[in-house]
């Protein structure tokens, strides 16, 4: 995020929810404290990690993203904060492309951006690779549900009324890993079945294989 040219960046509060991971985030983390006011915070699933640090916030937006995700454009955080104060939005996001992605990753990533833009007339999502929201407005909707062991991310959103949800133009960028762990069939099929529960809350507190197989 250094590339930004937001320029309140250098003042912007950072937490990392670590879940004892084993891969050095923590001290990768922290190797930035020169440059960014950072505080890593215990994790676990996602939805405990992120309401950690979200109830640490005091700035009036908060922006939760996964750890694989850059911000290539240097425009997008100023350009998401200036959407969510020029259009009094709750929530926004953007679009997701993959890294170093083959034919099957780009198209499941574009068909996805594609489902997200539309969900905006009838009922919005967003997923917490790029999620910023009003922190008032997250606080009133509960935050994250931390007894859902899946989707948290699309649960929350679906609360966000349409005309307050925007999708921001551009992208971030991810890496394919879900794909190389799961594949693209078992990743598409639990999208498609995600949607079919939008209404079923029950559905979203078992973890419907995700965790076992990611």
């Amino acid at each position: 995020m250094n590339q930004q040219d937001y320029l309140h960046l250098p003042d912007t509060r950072v937490y990392v929810a670590d879940a004892n991971s084993t891969d050095g985030t923590a001290e990768m983390a922290r190797s930035f404290a020169a440059t960014y006011s950072i505080e890593v915070l215990a994790g676990g699933l996602p939805a405990v990690g992120r309401n950690a640090g979200a109830r640490r916030a005091t700035t009036p937006y908060v922006l939760f993203l996964d750890a694989d995700v850059e911000l290539r454009d240097p425009t997008t955080l100023r350009r998401a904060i200036r959407a969510m104060q020029r259009q009094q939005l709750h929530c926004l996001t953007t679009n997701i492309r993959c890294l170093d992605g083959n034919a099957a990753d780009r198209l499941l990533f574009g068909g996805s951006n594609v489902v997200q833009k539309l969900s905006r007339w009838a009922a919005p999502f967003a997923t917490g690779m790029f999620m910023m929201f009003d922190r008032r407005e997250f606080q009133k909707l509960g935050g994250f549900n931390e007894h859902a062991l899946y989707a948290e991310d699309y649960l929350l959103t679906k609360q966000v009324g349409r005309k307050r949800f925007a999708v921001i133009p551009g992208a971030v960028m991810t890496s394919n890993r879900r794909f190389r762990k799961m594949g693209h069939l078992r990743i598409a099929g639990m999208f498609f079945l995600t949607a079919l529960n939008s209404g079923n809350p029950n559905y979203f507190l078992r973890d419907q294989g995700y965790w076992e197989e990611s």
